[in-house]
């Protein structure tokens, strides 16, 4: 009798988060089509064993793990192509977003990084739309963050967006930026409400601002070696489960953006919700970025967007 297939599936966050409830779902539909030919073992939160969340990269390249997820800003270093959906008020509605990562936009970016990347990507997870949270005051518009240093994630399109809304923008990985939350040597973060109540910064920053101001996919990647090398049932399989747990995963999105705010507003957090005008404001302070844009991505991937 053959050995069975390993497949290791890792994140970085609780086995409660939705991520980890998707990773679930992929490995269930497996087992219930291939049985005791799979081997299906799962590592909810790497940060758990002491590395950090961008460890995540390199642990799938090499086969260390089969499978796993990551905001696509950690890739702009490697596939600049992905900048564009860094871009700040890219997207204007979930669906939007949504219907262009699953389209011919997620597919060109997908093609991006295997081009570059030793991946298969078979889906994007959401992420879903970024908002502000500090322990300084209010903020309510860009000239209220002057002078606040803020963690972005390690991508110089959102390094440079914050530098025009007057903050001081750090591209820090989420563990050096947790340890500094806490420590009250970052002034402020940015994240999904659920993000930023799963780990816990909200216990630390008394003000949050709804600007919506990126929408971060999160590509769903396996080591391209293992991948290859399983039978064309199993990649087959593992293509349909991850389609359909994006659509799991971004259901259950919804009602953990819900039960976040709740945590937030029961932790005593004061919430601003921006005015059209408000918000205007944060986006035309950026405009000059949108502007470069279709200089740098060309208008085809613009067009792809949906703008």
């Amino acid at each position: 009798m053959s050995k069975p297939i390993q497949i290791r599936m890792g994140g970085y966050g609780p086995a409660t988060t939705g991520f980890s409830k998707a990773l679930a779902f992929i490995g269930d539909r497996l087992i219930a089509e291939f049985g005791d030919q799979v081997d299906i073992r799962y590592v909810w939160n790497i940060l758990d064993l002491g590395y950090r969340s961008e460890d995540i990269l390199w642990l799938v390249e090499s086969g260390v793990l089969s499978l796993g997820y990551q905001s696509s800003s950690y890739l702009t270093d490697r596939v600049p192509e992905l900048g564009l959906v860094d871009l700040p008020f890219l997207f204007a509605t979930r669906a939007q977003a949504r219907g262009a990562m699953d389209g011919a936009l997620g597919a060109r970016l997908a093609q991006a990084i295997e081009d570059k990347v030793g991946y298969r990507i078979v889906g994007w997870f959401e992420n879903g739309f970024r908002h502000i949270s500090n322990r300084l005051r209010p903020v309510r518009s860009p000239a209220d963050l002057a002078g606040m240093t803020i963690r972005v994630l390690p991508s110089e399109i959102q390094k440079r967006t914050f530098a025009l809304l007057g903050a001081l923008p750090q591209r820090l990985d989420l563990t050096e930026a947790l340890e500094r939350i806490v420590a009250g040597t970052i002034d402020a973060q940015e994240n999904p409400l659920a993000n930023t109540v799963t780990y816990g910064a909200h216990k630390y920053h008394p003000f949050h601002t709804l600007t919506g101001h990126f929408y971060i996919s999160r590509p769903i990647f396996i080591c391209r070696a293992q991948f290859d090398s399983w039978p064309m049932p199993l990649q087959d399989a593992m293509r349909r489960a991850a389609r359909d747990s994006v659509a799991f995963q971004r259901s259950l999105a919804i009602e953990e953006e819900r039960d976040a705010r709740r945590a937030i507003e029961a932790q005593g957090c004061r919430i601003e919700e921006l005015t059209p005008a408000e918000h205007e404001r944060f986006a035309r302070a950026v405009a000059p970025m949108m502007a470069e844009a279709a200089q740098v991505f060309g208008p085809e991937m613009l067009r792809q967007v949906g703008r």
